[in-house]
């Protein structure tokens, strides 16, 4: 019977079957193919989550090369714009006061800040008679003179020269000098070498 029962599955395929049938074999060979069915949409999926994966990289690529052209423009707008205010003689007020700013924490440390004004009535510094103002910053016995330019020439140089000299002759203090500024030419730095006037820039690289 055994020899009878093997050939019949081997040559009877409705026999097989229905063998398969009462063993269970048919369910599992379905759960098999639904799992395979299963598989292959978990599959499919999973190559639409990497194409949309592989998509939104691209999209963020492009914003951060985006974000870089606009920091980039930012700057450039930044520095265009101090160039123009500093070729026309520009200087707002928060300009002024970024200003002193940098004179009191950089320079001094800490300071308060007046305005010396003074009736020039033989004309030292202008050659006619006129009205001095200029900024102090003072710090225990340290008093500094300080002016601000949109662009230092060699004239504004000796101007404060003559300036300095003119307060020491008032009050009987020598005053440090200095100018803060944004565009010094070639002149202008080698006359304040010589009279020792310090030039700080106004607007600091980012």
């Amino acid at each position: 019977m055994k020899e009878e029962f093997l050939k019949l599955l081997d040559e009877d395929r409705e026999f097989r079957y229905s063998v398969m049938a009462r063993l269970g074999f048919t369910q599992l060979l379905e759960r098999f193919t639904k799992l395979e069915e299963r598989f292959a949409d978990l599959e499919e999926r999973f190559t639409k989550l990497e194409e949309r994966f592989a998509d939104l990289e691209e999209k963020f690529a492009k914003l951060e090369e985006r974000q870089l052209k606009l920091e980039e423009e930012s700057r450039e707008t930044r520095r265009l714009l101090t160039v123009i205010s500093h070729r026309f003689g520009i200087l707002t007020e928060i300009g002024f006061f970024e200003a002193m700013k940098y004179v009191v924490h950089e320079v001094l440390g800490a300071a308060k800040v007046e305005k010396w004004v003074f009736k020039d009535e033989d004309g030292f510094v202008y050659g006619t008679p006129s009205i001095i103002e200029v900024d102090i910053a003072v710090r225990d016995e340290k008093l500094v003179l300080v002016e601000v330019k949109s662009r230092a020439s060699a004239s504004d140089i000796a101007e404060l020269a003559r300036i300095g000299t003119l307060y020491e002759k008032i009050k009987g203090v020598k005053p440090q000098l200095l100018i803060l500024t944004g565009f010094v030419d070639a002149k202008a730095k080698e006359l304040a070498d010589k009279l020792n006037i310090q030039l700080k820039p106004i607007i600091k690289e980012t």
